[in-house]
C-alpha cells in the first residue's frame, strides 16, 4: 500500500486506463487535483484549452478518431459552469469525456463559500450538470474514487455511450489514503450485445422479400464501427444506403448504393429512396425531426406502409418516433453480422436490376442540380463552390469538421466522404463553437492512431469562429501542422437569416447579419487576427484562389487560417431545403406565407 491523495489516485488511475491527455484551467478550486497532474506530467500531457466549454469540444473530436475518452476538470463555479453546453453535445451524440469538477470542501458546504451554489442545495453542481451526463457523482471522501472512477469508464464506454461528471471537493482532492490503485479491466464490462436469434431469423425473412431495401445509417454504426458489415449487406441485398448527420461517413459516399441523405436538409434523390422504400433498416438512428421532415407523412419517410426494422443499443429508440415492424436491442455490428449470417448464401444481382438503375438516374439528376452552382463563378464564391474546391485539394483521408450552419447543412448534401471517422460534426445540440476545438482533438487523435501527416480540417462560419477563436492559441501551443481553419465568411448568422426569409418573407432577417453603426456589413480580420496568434493566414473570395492559398497553407509548417468571403445575400447563401422543417409561422404572416408558396410553385414549373 503506498499513500496517496485523492488527486494523485485520480492521476494514476487514469494513467493505468491509458489517458494520454488531461485538459483543464487550474483554479482555486482544483489546485491539488492539478498539482497531481503536475507530479505525473511525463505520463499525462496537460492541454490548456481558454474556455471549458471548448476542452470538452476537444475531448470529443479525439474520441471520435481514436474510440478512447479523455478528461476534462474544471475549477469550482465558473469554470465547471462552461462545460455544461460542450456536455450537453457528446450527451445528444452518445460520445464520452470525463468532466472532474472542483467544488465545496465537505466541511464547508452550504456556507457560500466563493463560486459556490447553495440556496436550494448545498455545492449544488450535479443538479446543474444531470440532465446532460449519463451519470453523476459527488465525493465525499477519498476512499470511494478507485470505485467511482471503475464505474465512471463503465458507464462512459459501455451500451449508449455518454459523458459522466464526478463532483470533487476540495479537500478530498488533497486528502491522502493508503491504497493500491485497482486495475481498471477487473471491473469493466466488455463483448457486443447481440440481436434475440428469432427477430434476427424474421428480419432476414423480411429481407429476402423485399423489393426496395434500404440501410439508414446513424451514429450508432460509426461508433459500433459496423462499416464493413453495413457495405456488406449493402451489396447482398442490392440496398440503398442513406445516411443521418451523424452516420455521414459510416458507408464511402461514391459507392454506387449510396443514395446521400433525407430530411429537411437532405437531397432529392435521398428523400425519394426513403420515402418509397417498402423496408428500412434503421441502425442506430434516432428519427430526429430534421431527418424525418418533421414527421410528415410522405416527404422523408412513409412509416406505414414501409416497414420498419430498428435496430439500436438503446431501447428508449426504438419505435420512439415510428412504429416498428422488428425492434432489435443490440450492438448495431454484431446484429448486423447476425443477418449476414442468417441470409448465408442469398445475394441479389442488384447491378442489373431497375431498382439500381433508378438510384444512378437519380443520383445523375442531383448532380446535375449541385453543378449548377458548385461551377458557379460569383465573386465572393458560394459554399457550393468552397466545397467542390477544397475536396479536389484534400486527402481522401483527410478529417472535416463542421458546427451547425449553412456550411453543415450543405456538407450533408454536396460533400463527399470516403473513408470511416472522417466527417465530425456537431448533430443533435447543433452546436455552435465546436469546430476549431474540435478540429485540435482529431488532429492529436490523428496523431496517436499514427497518421501524424493526416490534414484535419474545420469548416467553420464566422459567427461560429468567433465563439472559441481563442483556441487557435492551442493549436499553436501545440506545434500543430496539416490542420486548417477555413473560415466561411458572410458577415453574420445567416443561416438564421436565410430561415427567416424563407419562411417569413423577402424582407425579414432582423438581428442575423452584422452591422457597424453606420449600418455597413462588419466583420473582424480574421486573417490579421490569426497572424497574431501565430498562425498562416490569408483572405481571400475569389473561385482561382482557393487552391493555392491551401497550398500555401500546407506548406508553411502552422496551423492554417484561410478566410474566405462568401455570398451573404439570399438565396445565394446556402442551400436548397428539399424536405419540410417545422418552423412555426406567426398568424399574421400566414396569407402572406401562402402567397410565396405559391409564387415558388409558378417558378419551379
Amino acid at each position: 500500500m503506498v499513500k496517496y491523495t485523492g488527486g494523485e489516485i485520480i492521476a494514476k488511475y487514469l494513467i493505468k486506463e491509458g489517458v494520454k491527455y488531461v485538459i483543464g484551467i487550474p483554479g482555486h478550486g482544483n489546485l491539488a487535483l492539478t498539482d497531481a497532474f503536475y507530479r505525473n506530467k511525463d505520463k499525462l500531457q496537460l492541454i490548456q484549452p481558454k474556455q471549458e466549454m471548448a476542452g470538452v469540444h476537444l475531448a470529443v473530436g479525439y474520441y471520435r478518431i481514436t474510440g478512447k475518452p479523455l478528461v476534462v476538470f474544471t475549477s469550482i463555479g465558473p469554470g465547471a459552469m462552461n462545460t455544461a453546453i460542450g456536455l450537453a453535445d457528446a450527451y445528444v451524440d452518445s460520445f464520452p469525456v470525463l468532466c472532474l469538477t472542483g467544488t465545496t470542501h465537505t466541511h464547508m458546504r452550504g456556507k457560500g463559500v466563493l463560486q459556490e451554489i447553495e440556496r436550494k442545495r448545498d455545492s449544488d453542481m450535479l443538479r446543474v450538470l444531470e440532465p446532460i451526463v449519463k451519470r453523476s457523482w459527488q465525493v465525499s471522501e477519498v476512499s470511494q474514487l478507485p470505485s467511482i472512477l471503475q464505474r465512471a469508464f463503465n458507464q462512459m464506454t459501455t451500451g449508449r455511450r455518454g459523458s459522466v461528471h464526478i463532483d470533487l471537493p476540495m479537500n478530498v482532492q488533497a486528502d491522502g489514503i493508503d491504497i493500491e490503485i485497482p486495475e481498471p479491466f477487473e471491473r469493466r464490462a466488455s463483448g457486443r450485445i447481440l440481436g434475440d436469434p428469432e427477430l434476427i431469423q424474421k428480419v432476414a425473412g423480411l429481407l429476402k422479400n423485399s423489393k426496395r431495401p434500404l440501410l439508414l445509417l446513424g451514429g450508432g454504426v460509426v461508433i459500433s464501427e459496423a462499416f464493413e458489415e453495413v457495405k456488406n449487406l449493402a451489396e447482398k441485398l442490392g440496398a440503398g444506403v442513406v445516411v443521418t448527420m451523424m452516420g455521414k461517413d459510416a458507408f464511402p459516399n461514391d459507392h454506387p448504393l449510396f443514395c446521400w441523405s433525407t430530411g429537411s436538409k437532405g437531397t432529392t434523390i435521398g428523400l425519394k429512396m426513403t420515402s418509397t422504400a417498402d423496408i428500412i433498416i434503421a441502425i442506430g438512428c434516432r428519427f430526429a425531426d430534421q431527418t424525418a421532415s418533421s414527421y410528415k407523412d410522405g416527404v422523408s419517410f412513409s412509416i406505414p406502409p414501409t416497414k420498419l426494422i430498428q435496430i439500436d443499443i438503446d431501447p428508449h429508440e426504438i419505435g420512439k418516433n415510428y412504429p416498428v415492424e422488428v425492434g432489435i436491442i443490440g450492438d448495431a455490428k454484431a446484429c448486423l453480422q447476425q443477418i449476414i449470417e442468417e441470409l448465408g448464401e442469398y445475394s441479389k444481382d442488384y447491378k442489373n436490376a431497375e431498382y439500381f438503375k433508378e438510384i444512378q438516374e437519380e443520383k445523375k439528376k442531383w448532380f446535375e442540380f449541385l453543378d449548377k452552382h458548385r461551377d458557379n463563378t460569383k465573386v465572393p464564391v458560394m459554399i457550393s463552390t468552397v466545397l467542390k474546391e477544397i475536396r479536389k485539394f484534400f486527402d481522401r483521408d483527410a478529417v472535416i469538421i463542421t458546427s451547425s450552419g449553412n456550411v453543415q447543412a450543405q456538407m450533408i448534401q454536396e460533400l463527399e466522404f470516403y473513408e470511416p471517422k472522417t466527417c465530425l460534426t456537431a448533430g443533435g445540440f447543433s452546436t455552435m463553437g465546436y469546430s476549431v476545438p474540435a478540429a485540435i482533438g482529431a488532429k492529436l487523435g490523428s496523431i496517436d492512431i499514427g497518421k501524424p501527416d493526416r490534414q484535419v480540417v474545420a469548416l467553420v462560419g464566422d459567427g461560429d469562429f468567433m465563439m472559441t477563436i481563442s483556441e487557435l492559441s492551442v493549436a499553436v501551443q501545440l506545434g500543430l501542422t496539416n490542420i486548417f481553419f477555413i473560415v466561411i465568411n458572410n458577415y453574420g448568422w445567416i443561416a438564421i437569416k436565410d430561415l427567416q426569409q424563407s419562411a417569413f418573407g423577402e424582407d425579414r432577417g432582423y438581428g442575423t447579419a452584422f452591422y457597424d453603426k453606420e449600418g455597413n456589413p462588419y466583420s473582424p480580420d480574421f486573417a490579421k487576427i490569426a497572424e497574431g496568434f501565430g498562425c498562416y493566414s490569408e483572405r481571400i473570395s475569389k473561385k482561382e484562389e482557393i487552391l493555392p492559398s491551401l497550398k500555401r497553407a500546407a506548406e508553411s509548417g502552422k496551423p492554417a487560417v484561410i478566410e474566405l468571403e462568401v455570398q451573404r445575400n439570399f438565396p445565394y447563401t446556402g442551400s436548397p431545403a428539399v424536405g419540410w422543417w417545422d418552423v412555426p409561422i406567426p398568424t399574421y404572416l400566414v396569407e402572406r406565407r401562402k402567397k410565396y408558396e405559391e409564387e415558388i410553385k409558378e417558378e419551379k414549373l
